[in-house]
């Protein structure tokens, strides 16, 4: 990634796009938390419900305190031990968090990322929302070409880079002990 191509991104983050970009394991599809109607826009080029919730990606813990509640010592540790890394954490959040990001649920899913890219990103414009790059139902985009083939015309930018190097998306785990996926 040049410092050309990380501009544009951010650019069009900041102008309310959506942008394909490279994740840990798969390509994700990302936008301003706060933007509606950019979210709105990833929910229906994948054929996503509203009240399935998204995850959000960061670089660092501080970027959710104004999302999530605070953890206890023990909880926060644990959450910790695994980032900036492949684990997404569902975690409590407070009432006012959208219903595009959290959908049904009183919690939100997060994940600081260890990827460099991702990592330049939310460095820059803080949390992303991160969705893996397909349709409902089908197989996570591994390369940039099936992300122009499941969306030809939908997403407004694509910020070229390399895969992390994993097999498989993120973990997700609740602080009581469930493995999500």
């Amino acid at each position: 990634m040049n410092s050309w191509h990380l501009h544009q991104a951010l650019r069009c983050i900041r102008s309310g796009g959506v942008l394909a970009y490279p994740t840990e394991a798969v390509w994700g599809l990302g936008c301003a938390p706060d933007n509606r109607e950019a979210v709105h826009q990833i929910l229906d080029l994948k054929s996503r419900p509203e009240d399935k919730g998204l995850v959000l990606v960061g670089s660092s813990l501080a970027q959710f305190q104004h999302w999530i509640k605070p953890l206890s010592t023990e909880n926060e540790s644990k959450v910790m031990a695994t980032w900036p890394g492949p684990v997404t954490w569902v975690l409590p959040c407070y009432d006012d968090v959208p219903v595009w990001l959290r959908g049904k649920h009183t919690s939100l899913a997060i994940r600081i990322s260890d990827h460099p890219v991702v990592k330049a990103l939310c460095d820059e414009v803080g949390p992303l929302v991160s969705t893996s790059a397909n349709p409902a139902g089908k197989e996570p985009a591994r390369t940039l070409l099936k992300v122009r083939q499941y969306f030809p015309g939908g997403i407004n930018c694509l910020l070229p880079g390399r895969l992390g190097g994993r097999k498989q998306p993120s973990e997700i785990r609740t602080l009581d002990g469930q493995q999500l996926r």
